[in-house]
């Protein structure tokens, strides 16, 4: 046993304001042969004499994170950067913290902590708690009289969970189910998760399954005094699952305290941290924290610039489809380029050119040949789309504009939402908001943007499409104007992806400006002036 230095000492509690006495972190090699920290804060009743000046921890000089916080729920504005490469694979999988204890051990407690200390958002909070076998009648009338034992390995669904966060790791959207305590069941509604770059996953055997290990990236033990745990489980099972005191003893007695001590208890021995006395240890909490932060500053991916830099001078791809330039598309053209077109005539002509191009679309979907007969009692044959439904998902604000030519000419189709901004300090896209249809693994999916320069924000909804198991030869790209970079960046990084626009033009300026472009087009089309924090995903051509 190897001990860095157990000296007491005054320190600030890292998560704190007020002064606390701690211990300074031990390191131990465990008999798996990793590193086991043990961290030990005991708070004392006294203050230092003379306490030196207050030190700051890295997490702790973290900037304050934009939020917006209701009665309800926090609401994070800072947005997920790239999680995939200028070839549109995805680089690094999320960070995956495992959270392992006792039944009332303050799991959740500390998981809950480590979140709000990250502050960072795209963090997904995954219980084991969840993953329960459903029961059959044998099973319910057993639990219905605390006689089965759900502290076992047989009670969960590893097989499931394992599926879950090995997809979820990986970056892919998610079904989890929902698990009812009161009736021991599942319900019929499951809950999607998706875009996560830290997962905590808790649970009381999270470190019992050899693949479910593998999965780990860092896995941590909480270790709580077993009379607290049994006081906090009563208050838990009583009030919250409406058990009766008899029961809830009966239950710990028979299955609770021998499933920790044979399957719980022994696999301390895989923590790489120790956390005794759960959510109240801030600092191991601190520790944690700023082992992730340091974990997701190495994973930072850059994707614009070198989409700038990347396919210059090479053809156009047989993917792209442009709109015939016929003198009334050309016309239409002149006018909404026209720095000097009021905003009436840009809107008016701006819809005619979005409806063409829809229509245009259209005919790129499977079509299957048909005989109707008319009212003369004749026949004709015809076509009919013959696949699954068709979805509409718009890059916010100006691929919004394109829902009403799309809902004129495809009937009760369904519209999703994917909102992406520029970080002005990075120049990288970042994904605020989604909202998707439900099933649309299945779907057609038009992709609807004004305008696409580098490529970047077209790349990033294409991805969070691909993510949701959407095909990508499935996938139409739809925007009114594009530049040659754009198109070659989304076609090289997805070469199955439709590129249907109404004109390509050749370059683009130092800012990502389309050259000789339309302006900002969601300032024009909304009436909007001046700079706008939106950029390319905004219709800007940038």
């Amino acid at each position: 046993i190897i001990c860095l230095d157990f000296a007491e000492v005054w320190a600030p509690c890292p998560l704190r304001s007020s002064w606390r006495s701690c211990c300074s972190v031990g390191w131990m090699s465990s008999q798996g042969g990793a590193l086991n920290a043990v961290c030990m804060a005991r708070s004392r009743g006294r203050l230092p004499l003379a306490p030196s000046p207050r030190r700051r921890t890295a997490s702790q000089c973290q900037p304050e994170p934009p939020l917006l916080r209701t009665s309800k729920r926090t609401i994070y504005t800072a947005g997920r950067p790239p999680w995939y490469s200028e070839t549109g694979a995805p680089v690094d999988e999320a960070f995956v913290i495992g959270l392992c204890g006792g039944s009332a051990s303050g799991k959740t407690t500390v998981a809950t902590r480590i979140i709000e200390a990250l502050d960072v958002p795209w963090v997904v909070l995954l219980s084991m708690d969840s993953f329960y076998k459903v029961l059959d009648e044998g099973q319910q009338a057993l639990a219905a009289r605390s006689d089965y034992n759900f502290d076992h390995p047989d009670a969960f669904d590893f097989e499931l969970l394992v599926s879950v966060l090995r997809k979820l790791k990986k970056g892919k959207s998610v079904k989890v189910p929902v698990y009812d305590f009161t009736t021991h069941s599942r319900r019929r509604e499951w809950k999607t998760v998706y875009g996560a770059n830290v997962i905590v996953f808790e649970g009381i055997l999270a470190f019992a399954n050899k693949e479910l290990l593998k999965l780990l990236d860092m896995k941590v033990f909480v270790d709580t005094d077993s009379d607290i745990r049994l006081v906090r489980r009563l208050q838990r099972d009583i009030m919250e699952r409406g058990r009766d005191v008899a029961g809830v003893i009966k239950q710990y007695n028979k299955f609770v305290k021998p499933s920790f001590e044979q399957y719980i208890e022994p696999t301390v021995q895989v923590a790489d941290i120790v956390v005794p006395r759960g959510g109240e240890n801030f600092v191991a909490l601190d520790l944690i924290v700023q082992h992730v932060h340091s974990q997701l500053e190495k994973r930072e991916i850059t994707v614009r610039a070198a989409l700038a830099s990347a396919h210059q001078g090479q053809p156009l791809p047989k993917t792209l489809s442009v709109l015939e330039s016929t003198p009334q598309v050309r016309g239409m053209h002149t006018i909404i380029r026209n720095k000097d077109t009021t905003r009436d005539e840009f809107i008016f002509y701006s819809k005619r050119l979005m409806r063409l191009l829809i229509e245009h679309a259209l005919s790129f979907l499977p079509l299957k040949s048909v005989t109707v007969e008319t009212p003369q009692g004749t026949t004709y044959e015809g076509k009919r789309f013959h696949r699954q439904r068709i979805t509409g998902v718009s890059i916010l604000r100006a691929g919004e504009t394109m829902e009403q030519a799309l809902t004129a000419v495809c009937k009760d189709i369904r519209l999703g939402k994917i909102l992406i901004q520029t970080n002005h300090d990075t120049g990288e896209p970042e994904l605020h908001y989604l909202r998707l249809p439900k099933e649309i693994s299945e779907d057609y999916v038009i992709l609807m943007d004004s305008t696409v320069s580098t490529g970047a924000a077209a790349m990033m909804a294409v991805r969070v499409l691909l993510d949701h198991d959407v095909q990508e030869d499935r996938i139409f790209l739809l925007s009114l104007l594009m530049a040659e970079m754009g198109v070659h960046s989304v076609a090289y990084a997805f070469p199955r992806v439709h590129i249907i626009t109404t004109a390509v033009d050749k370059r683009i300026n130092e800012e990502f400006h389309i050259i000789p472009g339309i302006g900002n087009f969601g300032d024009r089309y909304f009436g909007t002036d001046g700079p706008s924090a939106w950029c390319e995903s905004d219709g800007m051509d940038c």
